[in-house]
């Protein structure tokens, strides 16, 4: 058992022999401490010339290959090689680590500098873009970053002379580049004429904006500025690799071996030529160089660093030498000294002393070196060579003793006999030679047996025994020296060996982790003396095992440092060494043995925290003592989840292909095929590397998931819902603990977290900015509010979120080692567990970080590695479960017992209110107590217990548990087979549903006539597939080979499989036992199809590039096709079964003829006429379309074709199925794409009667079932397709109605100005002549100003004399008549299930009830609304966001705001002042209807998101250079919205507080250009629909263009709404009503169909600007302020708001009795209005602008004034005309009847004012009129006798005249004398106080005293309504203001009885009415 745990001793590294100076450049340099800092393999080193001591620094995980030192240096930089490399910052001092930065770069980071004062690194990325990036590295926080160049980038600097510049070279370019806030802007060096374009290797910065470089042909270029101004020639005579500043000047070094000096003007001091100095050699080349003072470090190609001094020049240093360039395999220790051999490919023989740290000899050899021994006496060494041959020297001068060559292949082994006499040779051809080394090498046995190359050998102590091992990991034994093999058990048991080095064997099965790949240890050597065995691995790993270590998966201490392969260790003679050497990295790493007794020492020196916290893998740390994994649990952590591309990725591709593109797309391209596939059924379950993914929901359904989908699953009915939000492998999955909602965790480069429903399967949120690669852990807490995840990133990031905000609360670094799990403290919201390898800990939230604390194990248990974990019953106890099989118990972070539970790990523990159930790899289900005091019961899964209804087979028992959960009377178990099974407590076992295990999945075939298919997998397995409703797996068969291929015969008796060991079988396909089988192939089969018809002919291809045709019946091969340069991947039969068509991996279409297999060339044109009997070829023009844009990143795997030949499916290795129309003849054509699968698609079927087509995804193993929709079903999903980015510069397109709210300018209330164009003093400016009181006498103020007593009578006649006169205390806004949608959209909603609608005009938010007619209103805006929205987040019931116009964006009180309020109590929830200077035109709710998004109106279209409850803005970025009309957040997201406008469309996601966007890419569709925009509506599955300006609608999936619905309408679609229930969409545009158009559309959620609705408005155009749809209604806002409900089944209108189309509203009249009033307006209408009722009740259309209008005193006729000097009477009863006259040609201003109803006074703007007589009838002769009026008439009032007028005009002056004469009246007594029956004027010493002091540009424009003549209201330019007393002579009177207009408030009137006020708005053609409130009696 000593196996089980790792051994107490430990490895330190203590020197690494090497430098690397292949492939790197500017990698040495001195530090302040005068050591030297350079790297090799993974290891930083610091070397002291003076101690000759290495310290290194090992906090890299991959190969290092860049390095830059601080300006104080002290401080390094190095940047790794790798998928997610990182740059580490460290001090040369202490190795150790100060910063780490990452997440960003990809492949690798090829250069890294300091800017001069060391706060800023830049680093290369060697990503397709050579990203640039700029660090603030103290806070490990990315300022900016850029795409590099298109190719490699060598060399980056700061300019150390001007602030925020950089300069960088590479491949044919250098680039200057400016870093400005966060850009990073390059501007390409300018060659000219100077020199030749060249590749710049290496630069250096100086004064004055000079830049030196280094070229390739060895000049040095001189830029100023970016301009190249001269060379230097033949600086050196080839490549500059390294170029160094330092303060005497600049150090160059190249190709050619020198180095030169250059001072500070780059004039040469001196060369040193290193190939010239006694240590210099040819082909010496410099790749680093480092000038201090008077020493120079020179780093050279082949691995040495020299060091000069410059007064010695020619006798340079060497410090340190390794091997060269090629694989270094040669290892061995000399028997007696502290040496160590190697050889290499650079044919190099070396010693090294292990105790000078020096090497002591070296011999070159002509050939390259594999393997190396010296023997027992240490006189001769041994070599064995790559081609074969072996050479002996003498070990003391290097002299050839013998050399012999017996073989052709490489020696890979050899070894002396411990008695010194023979020699073992192992070759690569599979044999062991044995030579006397006494007879001068003569060869004296063979040893055969083995069927592989020779990797080890060792001799037994007393020379007559031979160990080997091959490379298929078989051990033989043979009799020394004949060679005879040995094979009884009992004599190899007696056997003593002298040496271990081999890997497989008794002794060493413990370094095997249980299942691996055979020989990826490629070494060991065995301590006898101290009982431990080393080993060296492919993956840069040394480990120290127990030895002998028996059992598998034996624990183990590792250590890390070299990058790659380890191809050999050794011991030292005296054990006190470990010597590793690197294949790759071709360095030799030396590790000082540190036995047990002397570990006590070393541990309190380096205590545990801070090793295993810091990044460095020392021994010590965790890892060490590493109980050994399961093999379940390790191969689990072998997985990577890395893509060579990301989902995220493709569009970058796209758009890096997309110049390709541009020629390619001239063809026209079919358009994607009519029908769709949909998500049926998926056989699959992700078992094999998740655990506790498995749960029942709410209502008993099942939820689960595999490749990129969430699967609900209906055991009731079995079917399956799916959740398709993912694109990638879904990781983990979590349930809420209502059991509603599921999390789920992707891979990703910027892996997402989904939250979505399990009933609507909608995402609720999505959590994405803080893990990488992927998510393997979810877990809710136990309110549900909180989440918290764990990446699969180097350092297991956990994160906690608040999930619906989308926030994240804490992040930390988990463990080095994976994570498997995390759960939330149930009681404690801010604690949470994680547990993972040889980890558990125990974290509480700090902040916005996490602090762990281990869990401390004390002596009871070891340092398990915990698969699971489960809170108990306090918030301090806590369980894990372990990979041993154990049960930890936890009370605080303290281990209190273990109780063994399973045989093997422990996948799954579930806890249950009384106990717990756990599961294990053991298949059992065990049932505990709540104290696992006791098992209460155990289920074992068994064949023998499953229940009749079970849908599949058992594939064996006791499969491995990966999840448990409990509910609804069940346990459901999920294996890591992929099987889903539900166990009933009584016992019975119910398989649902299952899947292939773990291994790829390719081979896939359908039944010729059934609804059924066959799968074959790598798992080994052949399983055939019932697609029928069934959906269960019918039989399974096991292989002993994993199989690629398999088909039906055509008669669908037979089943022939291809395998990959070359061999294929066929079955009977019903019983699937073997008919026949084949074995002529060695490499994998990789298709078979049998020929159609009656089947004849089977052809099966294979990757050997060969096809075999056989006959089926006589089962002999009857053919062979040749000629295939590669592989084979598809083949396919013509319909006769004469001819092959074949695809293979070279890309290669090529024809045979069957049965021979005669190549046959056929023009592709004939291709096309053969008729072929199937169809799975990728390649040739039919198919010539489906190969993407990014071919090169991605390969198309396979297609097939319908029978009846319109479709062909493919699969790709993005994981997407496409569908395209058959021929797919040129490139890039349009397609649908599905994504589920998460990486590569395998294969695709059609079934035989193209109903279903059956996807396999490889590395996900599900088969996937899809339903075919034809083209007549409704599309679930929608198309994408790949579109050209060419920006349009013609037009948008033009409509009036778009132009004018484009060019439209607000403006603030604050800043308007007069509407009428007065001129003169205002009246409280004026001189004032002294009234007849004053004269007499009378102090004015003897009367109070507002006086509560009546007036004296004389001043106005009372209405309502007999009534106590109460005055008016205030008024309350009642109706609003009125909308604004001349210029607004989209603002109109139905609340509370279309009770309610919700509207704005002017400045108020309306609430108008659809039944009622009542209204109430929000009135908090200080200007005009522009834009509205409703919350559709259930949440958010009755939420309303207004934007509304402002200033500039100072956050004044003026600036542009958002408001957002509870529509139903009017409360204002938040107000966000925005930076959108002049106004907020659009906002848009975000799903969870957290976030706001507003757009600006300012110059650059400002696009923010806002969290509005906080008032916090998120994130903010500029929108579009021309006007954005809308912007939409996707009603399914929280992170991606739409903006369209003046030709724009674009797509936006957030991510984290980052707005990216993508402009709409227009496909080829014929000539699509960018049209203005002028709506968005969304689809399901990211289809965007936005409305043009032409009349089109466009589909946009993604942000690529799919398709365009034609003329959706005749004129611009103004309005698209998105019907969140059942996604059906409503368009409105301007359309003339006809017979099946409509203006108002309604259609399916794809836009394919729709429905017309015709407006009955009797407008000759209709024009839409809103629509919103509720139950059954739609409901429409137009152009013309109507806001229409339209009935969907009947299609009836009911008009529910009217308005004024044009204002200003002049004219307004109320009934003299009733609550009816008249308004009159610019849109050429006269509308009578009804209070009471709440509506319009009559409208007239007069033709002509109308300006004023007037009742009788009786009520029965109605004066109008129009604009062109006509007015008319019209009857009221009838509306017919009574008469109408035209005597003036310009504007009448006010028309009155007089109280008497006899004369009719009409006031114009041509200064005069007419009187006709009524009584005279129709004819309407004007009898008289008043002259000398100074200016335009603005109001006229009679008296109430009828005998005077009073006229205000527009030179602030009121005039007196008398009726009919016209006669001016100027005496002052008499005037105030009279009593008038109405008065309207703003000018006159009664209402002298309604002038304000801020009246310099604007005017009160109207006034009206109420009937009881005691108040008074008044309408300003400001847009205000003012209540006073009447009358108020004082000036600047007390009054109460109203606010809710626009600017201008043109007229207002009391109703009769004073019970109303109605005020007429000029801007906003509204009119409001406002009850009055009269003070009480």
């Amino acid at each position: 058992m000593a196996a089980r745990s790792a051994p107490s001793c430990h490895l330190r590294l203590e020197w690494v022999y090497g430098y690397r100076g292949h492939q790197c450049r500017n990698n040495l340099y001195y530090t302040a401490a005068k050591e030297i800092v350079y790297f090799v393999a993974g290891v930083g080193v610091v070397y002291s010339p003076r101690e000759h001591r290495q310290k290194f620094y090992r906090g890299h995980s991959d190969d290092i290959i860049s390095l830059a030192l601080h300006p104080e240096r002290v401080l390094v930089a190095t940047g790794q090689v790798g998928k997610e490399p990182y740059i580490c910052v460290w001090d040369s001092y202490t190795v150790q680590t100060v910063s780490v930065l990452k997440d960003v770069h990809t492949h690798g980071i090829a250069c890294l500098a300091f800017d001069l004062d060391g706060q800023r690194l830049v680093s290369v990325g060697l990503d397709s873009k050579n990203a640039v990036c700029v660090w603030d590295w103290k806070r490990g926080r990315m300022l900016s970053m850029a795409p590099g160049h298109t190719d490699r980038i060598f060399d980056i600097s700061w300019d150390l002379y001007q602030p925020n510049k950089l300069v960088s070279c590479g491949v044919k370019h250098i680039k200057f580049w400016s870093l400005c806030g966060n850009a990073l802007t390059p501007k390409r060096g300018v060659f000219g004429k100077t020199g030749d374009l060249q590749t710049i290797l290496c630069l250096a910065c100086a004064r004055d904006e000079l830049t030196y470089s280094g070229a390739l042909n060895g000049d040095i270029y001189v830029w100023k500025g970016i301009n190249l101004i001269r060379t230097i020639q033949g600086a050196h005579t080839a490549g500059i690799f390294s170029m160094n500043a330092c303060e005497e000047g600049f150090a160059t070094g190249g190709r050619d071996g020198c180095i030169r000096l250059w001072d500070l003007a780059f004039k040469p001091i001196t060369v040193i030529d290193l190939r010239e100095t006694d240590q210099g050699y040819k082909g010496l080349s410099v790749r680093s160089v480092c000038w201090r003072g008077d020493h120079i470090l020179v780093g050279t190609q082949d691995s040495e660093i020299f060091e000069i001094v410059v007064h010695e020049r020619n006798k340079p240093f060497l410090i340190m030498q390794g091997h060269c360039e090629g694989e270094l395999w040669a290892l061995a220790v000399h028997p007696t000294k502290p040496l160590a051999v190697t050889g290499s490919d650079d044919r190099s023989v070396r010693i090294w002393s292990l105790v000078d740290h020096a090497l002591i000899a070296r011999c070159n050899m002509e050939e390259p070196i594999r393997c190396a021994a010296v023997n027992v006496d240490g006189i001769h060494l041994a070599l064995g060579m790559k081609d074969g041959s072996f050479t002996v020297l003498r070990v003391r001068d290097m002299t050839e003793v013998v050399h012999i060559k017996d073989r052709k292949e490489a020696i890979h082994e050899l070894k002396y006999s411990p008695d010194g006499t023979y020699l073992a040779v192992g070759c690569n051809d599979s044999s062991v030679d044995i030579y006397g080394v006494a007879q001068r090498y003569k060869k004296v046995g063979e040893c055969v047996g083995s069927l592989s190359f020779i990797t080890h050998l060792d001799w037994s102590s007393d020379s007559r025994y031979l160990q080997t091992n091959d490379g298929s990991g078989k051990r033989f034994l043979y009799r020394m020296p004949g060679g005879k093999e040995v094979t009884s058990k009992e004599e190899i048991k007696g056997v003593h060996w002298a040496s271990w080095t081999c890997v497989s064997g008794l002794e060493v099965n413990g370094i095997w982790p249980k299942y691996s790949d055979v020989n990826d240890i490629n070494s060991v050597d065995g301590n006898y003396v101290g009982q431990v065995l080393v080993t060296a691995d492919d993956c840069g790993v040394v480990k120290l095992f127990r030895y002998p270590c028996l059992r598998k998966g034996a624990k183990f201490r590792k250590y890390i440092g070299h990058s790659a392969h380890v191809t050999n260790v050794r011991w030292s003679h005296d054990y006190q060494w470990v010597i590793s050497i690197g294949g790759a990295d071709h360095s030799v790493f030396q590790w000082k043995f540190i036995p047990e007794r002397k570990l006590k020492d070393a541990l309190h020196i380096a205590p545990q925290e801070s090793l295993a916290e810091s990044n460095s893998d020392e021994s010590d740390s965790d890892l060490s003592d590493v109980p050994e994994l399961d093999s379940e649990i390790e191969q689990e952590t072998q997985l990577t989840y890395h893509r060579q591309v990301y989902k995220e990725d493709l569009p970058q591709l796209k758009e890096q292909c997309k110049e390709k593109q541009k020629s390619a797309t001239s063809k026209r391209r079919e358009c994607a095929p009519g029908n769709s596939i949909r998500l049926h059924f998926i056989h699959g379950y992700r078992g094999y590397d998740c655990r506790s993914n498995l749960f029942y929901t709410q209502i008993g359904e099942i939820v689960y998931h595999v490749a990129a989908v969430g699967v609900i699953y209906n055991r009731q009915q079995n079917t399956q819902r799916f959740y398709l939000g993912h694109d990638d492998d879904i990781l983990c999955l979590a349930i809420h603990p209502l059991k509603d909602y599921v999390a789920t965790g992707q891979v990703g480069r910027d892996p997402s977290i989904h939250i979505w429903d399990t009933e609507t399967i909608k995402p609720l949120s999505i959590l994405k900015g803080y893990h990488q690669y992927g998510v393997c852990a979810v877990d809710f807490s136990a309110d549900g509010k909180r989440l918290a995840s764990v990446g699969i990133d180097d350092s297991h990031t956990i994160v906690l979120w608040d999930w619906k905000k989308g926030e994240k609360l804490s992040v930390a670094r988990g463990s080095k080692d994976k994570i498997f799990v995390v759960k939330m403290n149930p009681y404690v919201p801010d604690k949470l567990i994680t547990a993972g390898i040889k980890h558990m800990k125990f974290w509480r939230r700090a902040g916005g970080g996490l602090i762990g604390r281990k869990g401390y194990i004390g002596t009871l248990g070891k340092n398990d590695t915990m698969m699971c974990a489960v809170y108990g019953w306090t918030e301090e106890m806590a369980f894990s479960g372990t990979s041993t099989g154990d049960v930890c118990i936890w009370r605080d972070v303290f281990l209190v017992k273990t109780v063994k539970a399973h045989d093997g790990p422990v996948f799954s523990m579930h806890a249950l209110e009384k106990g717990f159930v756990t599961g294990g790899k053991d298949g059992v289900v065990a049932l505990w107590d709540d104290s696992f005091e006791r098992c209460l019961k155990t289920y074992a899964i068994k064949r023998a217990d499953l229940a009749p209804g079970s849908k599949g087979l058992l594939l064996e028992d006791n499969p491995s548990i990966r999840a448990i959960s409990l509910g609804h009377g069940h346990i459901l178990v999920g294996t890591k087979n992929g099987e889903i099974l539900e166990v009933d407590k009584s016992g019975p076992i119910t398989l649902l549903v299952q899947g292939h295990m773990e291994g790829e999945v390719w081979g896939l075939a359908t039944h010729p006539y059934l609804p059924i298919c066959a799968t074959v997998s790598d798992d080994k397995t052949l399983r055939i597939w019932d697609l029928s409703p069934s959906h269960c797996m019918l039989a399974v068969r096991k292989l002993k080979k994993g199989g690629r291929c398999c088909c039906f015969s055509p008669d669908g008796k037979a089943l022939a499989v291809g395998l990959n060991d070359g061999s294929f079988l066929m079955a009977n396909a019903d019983t699937l036992e073997d008919l026949v089988s084949f074995h002529h192939r060695k490499d994998i089969i990789s298709d078979i199809q049998f020929s159609p018809g009656s089947g004849k002919y089977l052809a099966v291809a294979s990757h050997d590039s060969f096809i075999d045709i056989y006959n089926v019946m006589s089962s002999k091969r009857v053919g062979v096709c040749k000629g295939a340069t590669s592989y084979i991947t598809h083949i396919d039969w013509d319909t006769r079964g004469k001819l092959l068509q074949v695809n293979t991996g070279a890309k290669e279409q090529l024809f045979f003829e069957a049965p021979r297999g005669k190549k046959q060339t056929i023009p592709s044109v004939e291709v096309e006429k053969i008729s072929w009997a199937s169809w799975t070829s990728v390649l040739g023009l039919c198919c010539e379309g489906i190969w993407p844009i990014i071919g090169e990143v991605t390969d198309v795997t396979a297609s097939c074709l319908t029978s009846d030949k319109m479709v062909l499916a493919t699969g790709d290795d993005l994981g997407f199925v496409k569908l395209f129309r058959y021929p797919a003849k040129g490139k890039f054509g349009k397609f649908k794409k599905y994504v589920a699968h998460s990486t590569h698609v395998t294969n695709v079927r059609w079934t035989y009667d193209d109903s279903m087509l059956v996807t396999l995804g490889g590395t996900d193993m599900s088969l996937m079932v899809w339903t075919n929709e034809m083209e007549n079903h409704r599309e679930k999903k929608s198309c994408d397709s790949e579109e050209s980015d060419i920006d349009s510069e013609e037009d948008g397109g033009y409509d009036s109605d778009v132009t004018r709210e484009n060019e439209i300018s607000y403006t603030i209330r604050a800043l308007s100005t007069n509407i009428r164009p007065m001129l003169g003093v205002k009246p409280h400016l004026q001189q004032k002549e002294p009234s007849v009181d004053e004269r007499q006498g009378v102090v004015r103020g003897s009367r109070p100003p507002v006086s509560r007593a009546p007036p004296q009578p004389e001043k106005l006649q009372s209405n309502n004399v007999g009534k106590k006169k109460r005055p008016i205390e205030d008024l309350v806004l009642e109706l609003a008549f009125g909308y604004r949608g001349r210029d607004c959209r989209n603002n109109v909603h139905y609340l509370n299930d279309g009770d309610d609608i919700v509207y704005h005009t002017a400045s108020v938010g309306i609430l108008h009830n659809v039944a009622t007619g009542t209204q109430s209103f929000y009135q908090e805006h200080n200007d005009d609304i522009l834009c509205l929205t409703v919350n559709q987040h259930p949440k958010f019931i009755n939420i309303v966001a207004t934007g509304q116009v402002g200033d500039s964006a100072d956050m004044s009180a003026t600036a542009p705001s958002v408001h957002i309020w509870d529509a139903v109590s009017k409360q204002t929830l938040s107000i966000l002042r925005c930076s959108h200077s002049k106004g907020v035109c659009s906002v848009s709710f975000s799903a969870t209807g957290k976030l706001l998004l507003s757009v600006g109106l300012d110059p650059e279209h400002t696009v923010t998101i806002w969290r509005w409850q906080e008032g916090a803005r998120i994130a903010s970025r500029a929108g579009h250079n021309q006007r954005i009309f809308v912007a939409e957040f996707r009603p399914d997201s929280d992170t991606q919205f739409v903006s369209v406008g003046i030709k724009h469309v674009k797509f936006w996601t957030l991510a984290g507080r980052a707005l990216l966007s993508k402009k709409g890419l227009l496909s080829t569709l014929e000539d699509a250009r960018m049209q203005t925009m002028l709506a968005v509506a969304f689809g399901a599955n990211n289809l965007t629909f936005t409305g043009t300006i032409s009349g089109d609608v466009c589909v946009w999936k993604e942000h690529m263009l799919c398709r365009v619905v034609a003329r959706a309408h005749n004129g611009p679609v103004f309005a698209m709404y998105t019907t969140l229930r059942d996604g059906l969409i409503v368009t409105g545009g301007k359309e003339r009503p006809s017979k099946e158009g409509g203006a108002v559309k309604l259609w399916d959620q794809e836009l394919r169909r729709c429905r017309a609705f015709r407006l009955e408005t009797g407008q000759v155009t209709d024009c839409v600007r809103s629509v919103c749809r509720g139950k059954g209604k739609i409901l429409v806002g137009t152009r013309n302020a109507e806001i229409i409900e339209v009935g969907e089944k009947n299609a009836a209108c009911n008009v529910l708001v009217n308005g004024h189309v044009d204002g200003p509203i002049w004219g307004l009249a109320t009934h003299p009795s009733r609550d009816f009033f008249l308004s009159a307006a610019e849109d050429g209408t006269v509308r009578l209005w009804d209070i009471a009722d709440k509506k319009m009740l009559n409208k007239v259309n007069l033709g002509h602008a109308a300006r004023t209008v007037c009742y009788s005193p009786e009520g029965d006729m109605v004066a109008i004034g129009m604009k062109n000097g006509e007015f008319i009477i019209l009857l009221v009863s009838s509306l017919k005309i009574w008469g109408k006259k035209r005597d003036r040609r310009c504007a009448i201003h006010d028309i009155r009847f007089s109280p008497d109803s006899r004369y009719l006074a009409v006031g114009s703007s041509e200064n005069s004012v007419d009187f006709y007589d009524l009584t005279l009838g129709p004819t309407l002769n004007r009898i008289s009129y008043c002259k000398d009026i100074p200016s335009f008439v603005i109001q006229m009032d009679f008296s109430a006798d009828s005998r005077h007028l009073q006229v205000s005009s527009g030179c602030y002056k009121r005039h007196v005249y008398e009726v009919p004469s016209g006669k001016h009246l100027v005496d002052h007594a008499a005037i105030d004398r009279i009593t008038w029956a109405t008065w309207t004027s703003i000018l006159g010493d009664e209402v002298m106080g309604i002038w304000s002091r801020h009246a310099e540009k604007a005017d009160v424009t109207c006034a009206c005293v109420s009937h009881s003549g005691i108040s008074l209201v008044t309408g300003d330019d400001f847009g205000m309504v003012k209540l006073y007393d009447f009358p108020c002579p004082e000036k600047f009177a007390k009054h109460k203001r109203f606010l809710g207009h626009s600017p201008h408030v043109t007229n207002i009137r009391f109703t009769s009885g004073d019970r109303h006020v109605v005020s007429a708005g000029g801007d906003d053609c509204s009119l409001f009415v406002w009850k009055c409130v009269h003070m009480p009696h």
